[in-house]
């Protein structure tokens, strides 16, 4: 594999983002693992043991990744006190776009009662996206082009999987989430330069393929995006992890001028409860310095991320000008870090 201290991109140049706020959008329906023991090969006590997720949230229906999307969006524009006419760009990271055309971003925003802003997606393998998207977002505000960017990691994961495929099943859930971007005016710091690698030799652990599947009678089998189904080597990705995200995170800290120890709180990507703990553990950071959903959401993908930060802020475990990490990694496979100075309401005034 590569090096990652080539993944590292150079110092973010003009204007610094900040985070302002964190706009969520998690469905109402909860499914259970004892659910899942009626159809599926498993039991409660496997899944608990291996994935750590006891419950996961399932979209209506008629509720696409659109739908989510708009919903967080205007969600963290109501946190923050600001119209969504007064957004200057929607980037939307996702895996599951409502449709090939057009962006799921103009989706939203249609959705969400915007007109004349850009918008576009970013397709970085899904659950990096939480990273990927993020830095797209950053660098436009350093451009000083924009002022107000939404960031939308939105994914609908249970429509685009084989129900009978327990190895993808039991892990996702629904949800989406919204960076709401703005300049820091403060004089202080706010969002790192990320460090971003892909490992393309990798990419056939978690990828989405196209192919006629059928059930024992003879019926065709569909996913809400027809021939489409998850595949997902559980395995590779958990060995890819381990070996290779607590040296990224340990790399991406020391870019920022600071230590471990320096950091208030770690935002990982929720693929697995008891892999979150593990990284931590393998840093030697004490486990209160992250939290995680996947237990009760399942993994969302790349709103997992936001959605960790945005419980945290709720629950006072991230406060101003703490320094957090933010780390995913997922399909491609593609990984990246950032350091984030956590910024206030006087940051933006």
């Amino acid at each position: 594999m590569q090096d990652m201290a080539h993944a590292a991109a150079g110092p973010r140049a003009g204007i610094t983002a900040g985070i302002r706020e964190i706009g969520i959008s998690v469905p109402e329906r909860v499914v259970t693992n004892q659910e899942l023991e009626q159809t599926l090969d498993t039991t409660d006590e496997w899944i608990r043991a291996n994935i750590g997720v006891e419950t996961r949230r399932y979209s209506d229906p008629d509720d696409w990744t659109s739908d989510l999307g708009a919903r967080a969006l205007l969600d963290a524009c109501e946190r923050a006190g600001v119209s969504p006419a007064s957004v200057d760009l929607v980037i939307c990271g996702t895996y599951t776009p409502d449709r090939m055309l057009p962006s799921t971003a103009v989706t939203i925003m249609g959705k969400a009662g915007i007109s004349g802003t850009p918008g576009f997606d970013v397709n970085s393998g899904g659950c990096p996206g939480s990273v990927y998207a993020l830095e797209v977002g950053a660098n436009f505000i350093a451009s000083g082009a924009y002022r107000r960017v939404a960031v939308v990691l939105a994914d609908v994961s249970t429509k685009i999987f084989d129900p009978q495929d327990r190895t993808v099943a039991v892990i996702f859930g629904d949800a989406a989430a919204c960076y709401l971007l703005e300049p820091v005016v403060s004089g202080a710091d706010g969002l790192g330069s990320a460090r971003l690698g892909s490992e393309p030799s990798g990419q056939s652990t978690g990828y989405v393929t196209r192919e006629p599947r059928f059930a024992e009678n003879g019926e065709r089998r569909q996913s809400g995006f027809g021939d489409n189904f998850t595949v997902m080597v559980g395995r590779g990705i958990r060995d890819f992890v381990l070996g290779s995200v607590p040296g990224l995170i340990e790399k991406t800290v020391a870019d920022a001028g600071l230590g471990l120890d320096d950091i208030d709180f770690f935002a990982l990507h929720q693929a697995n409860r008891h892999m979150v703990h593990t990284i931590l553990d393998t840093l030697g950071q004490p486990r209160d310095k992250t939290l995680t959903n996947i237990q009760h959401i399942g993994n969302t993908s790349g709103a997992s991320v936001p959605l960790v930060l945005r419980d945290a802020v709720d629950a006072g475990k991230i406060g101003p000008d703490d320094r957090v990490v933010l780390a995913a990694f997922g399909a491609g496979l593609n990984y990246g870090a950032l350091v984030t100075r956590w910024c206030g309401p006087e940051d933006f005034a």
